[in-house]
């Protein structure tokens, strides 16, 4: 094979394959192995030493080894269930290799009778007489036996024996491919090429070697594919020429002299930002990303109805109808009265529905909130120009290109999202977009005051929530778990919820993941009308709606959440202009690194910098949110072992985009490493 070039091979079906069946390729699949590309990627853990040749009057028992010998004679019983056996001997001794569920005929093929045969097997002694049960390689060539065998994570049906053969059917032919880095880039790595890096990556002797030149090339391939394949779809988004929308700064600042608190530098700055794109003849596809409480709403909003006064419409999208609900009535609260501003949801009548759907087709509304609905096929808009996603971090990049050609050339686009990224990881979720980032907190705005506390004294907590009730005050009681678990000792939502409605009648309610829309919206509307003081809630408040009155937020068993995590739940208070408190609950065998993880937590109220901590104590594989942002799975790169290279992916793309480099030599890498439907789009 070894063809210039044909990374095409490596694409193809596993069912290609000389031994991989319909069987095999179903178990393979499962372990999300479908292409001879993929095989690439299921690295050895360990490997099995079968390369020396050992004398039968030295073998050890218990041990794997291998030995060369003669075969003598079989012995097939005509017993159901009993071994077929075979006696072997070199000039030391004897030994008997044990078959179960063998045929004779197989048998006698891979142990012809009188000739050298190489066995390995783990050695068993057995009535004076050594011998081996089903030996895992048997076979007249030398070179097949004696060598290192790759073990690696298999799954469940598929033996080592079966799987090595499998992939060293790949290696063996793994194409040539021309380079695709400058020179620049591949002296950094030892100037390996990229099958020479394959090979010693599969070799016995290198794993582990993550730190190796050859290692890091592969790794900066994928982090590099990832990082082109984004500036690709934004320069793709930057071609699109539309109509710049023409807007009197006035409107603007007349709606910010009404606001009832002063903007921060960093919202003014993103505003900026933002007009200046909408301006633009070139479409926005733009991220305004902001720590919980920032106030990327307003800001959203804002520029909002300057597209309005431009004489186009806005879709403004959220997550849940509660978050949905909560930013039309905000709207309602700042816009002017001659904007029309709608809000569609499932619980909208169906009358009230259709003249919806009637005037903005008739371009007769303005504004328009809803959750994903909005985007039904079904919805007409006569004019639309802005849209605006709200908690937008569960967006793959496939889903926000299909979201940039659904709006139209015409259409601009803002995305928010309050999960804060490693500055590592920015360019792997965003680099399809334009990023503004907000920082600074409202000027009103108290800083979080953050306790820990052992659950043995929980009963200084219950007085501590019982003076913030008297006080006209409200709390999140947040649970890990819904129900009780037998295997896991975790707090329980319905427990404490049955616990504290007791101590507190009248005063508790309780949500979780479980409940229907209608459940959860009736829970919350008591909780934001204070009919209630305490909400017993699991994950399900991280994100999404302002409580102002919600001064306390009490999480139990907080060793067992991420940073991130923690610091988005702690971001449900601290809305108004209270003091607000975040209580850590925990039991005192607490772990080194759930301590660390509850110092910085207490130390800072900066979610980009919890999430850089978070990064570097958890790893990038657990860090939760980052693997529902979109981010893209990388099969060997790190962010945190791989930082440098990151550096110089983002680097070297800014290079090629200013240089205005042509990708087309880049296309075997992108094929290889983003089989995405977007591909096809670019090359």
């Amino acid at each position: 094979m070894n063809i210039i070039n044909n990374y095409e091979y490596l694409l193809k079906d596993l069912s290609t394959l000389k031994g991989v069946g319909k069987k095999t390729a179903l178990l393979l699949k499962k372990k999300k192995i479908n292409t001879l590309f993929d095989i690439l990627w299921k690295l050895p853990q360990s490997f099995t030493d079968r390369s020396k040749l050992t004398k039968i009057s030295d073998l050890r028992i218990g041990e794997t080894q291998s030995i060369k010998v003669e075969v003598l004679k079989y012995n097939f019983p005509r017993i159901r269930n009993l071994p077929n056996k075979v006696l072997c001997r070199d000039e030391t001794g004897e030994i008997e290799c044990i078959f179960f569920n063998s045929y004779e005929g197989y048998i006698r093929k891979i142990l012809p009778i009188n000739q050298l045969t190489t066995i390995s097997g783990k050695v068993g002694f057995f009535r004076n007489k050594y011998q081996i049960t089903n030996p895992k390689y048997v076979s007249t060539d030398d070179a097949i036996v004696l060598k290192k065998h790759n073990k690696y994570s298999l799954t469940e049906g598929i033996s080592e024996k079966v799987y090595n053969k499998i992939i060293e059917q790949v290696m063996k032919n793994i194409p040539n491919l021309n380079e695709w880095h400058s020179e620049k880039i591949i002296s950094i790595f030892n100037k390996i090429s990229w099958k020479e890096a394959i090979l010693k990556l599969h070799d016995p002797k290198n794993i582990g070697k993550v730190n190796s030149n050859f290692y890091r090339r592969l790794a900066y391939d994928e982090i590099f594919a990832s990082f082109l394949i984004s500036s690709e779809i934004r320069k793709k988004i930057k071609k699109i020429k539309k109509s710049p929308k023409k807007f009197e700064n006035l409107h603007q600042e007349e709606l910010i002299k009404k606001l009832s608190f002063k903007l921060t530098n960093d919202q003014l700055s993103a505003l900026r930002q933002i007009n200046i794109d909408l301006n633009n003849k070139e479409k926005m596809f733009r991220l305004l990303q902001g720590d919980v409480g920032s106030g990327k709403t307003i800001v959203a909003l804002i520029s909002g109805l300057n597209v309005i006064n431009s004489g186009y419409q806005v879709a403004f999208m959220a997550p849940t109808e509660i978050l949905a609900k909560q930013h039309f009535e905000l709207a309602k609260k700042i816009f002017p009265n001659y904007i029309n501003i709608s809000l569609l949801t499932s619980k909208t009548e169906n009358i009230k529905k259709k003249e919806i759907l009637k005037d903005l087709n008739n371009n007769e509304i303005n504004i328009i909130f809803g959750t994903h609905s909005l985007f039904q096929t079904k919805i007409l808009f006569k004019k639309l120009g802005y849209i605006i996603i709200d908690e937008q971090h569960k967006f793959g990049v496939n889903q926000r290109k299909k979201l940039s050609d659904k709006g139209g050339k015409n259409c601009d686009i803002l995305l928010m999202s309050a999960t804060p990224i490693p500055r590592t990881l920015i360019m792997s979720v965003y680099g399809d977009m334009d990023i503004t980032l907000i920082k600074e907190k409202p000027k009103n705005r108290k800083p979080i005051i953050t306790y820990s506390k052992i659950e043995d004294k929980v009963n200084e907590v219950y007085a501590f929530i019982e003076k913030e009730i008297k006080l006209g005050n409200q709390i999140f009681w947040v649970c890990p778990l819904i129900e009780e678990s037998k295997k896991i000792d975790h707090a329980s939502a319905v427990k404490k919820y049955e616990f504290l409605k007791k101590k507190y009648p009248s005063k508790v309610s309780l949500i979780h993941g479980q409940l229907t829309i209608e459940e959860k919206n009736k829970i919350i509307n008591n909780f934001q009308s204070r009919k209630t003081s305490i909400l017993v809630s699991t994950t399900v408040i991280e994100v999404g709606i302002d409580f102002p009155n919600a001064t306390v937020i009490v999480i139990e068993n907080a060793n067992k959440f991420g940073l991130s995590q923690l610091h988005q739940l702690r971001g449900r208070v601290g809305r108004g202009n209270k003091q607000s408190t975040c209580i850590l609950l925990f039991k005192s065998n607490l772990s080194e690194n759930a301590r660390k993880r509850i110092k910085i937590l207490k130390s800072s109220n900066d979610g980009f910098v919890i999430s850089e901590e978070d990064l570097e104590l958890r790893g990038f594989g657990d860090v939760l949110g980052f693997k529902q942002s979109g981010i893209k799975n990388f099969k060997i790169a790190d962010p945190i072992l791989n930082k440098d290279l990151f550096a110089l992916g983002e680097k070297e793309i800014k290079r090629i985009e200013n240089e205005e480099i042509n990708i087309s030599k880049f296309k075997p890498l992108l094929k290889l490493y983003d089989q995405a439907d977007i591909i096809n789009d670019i090359v």
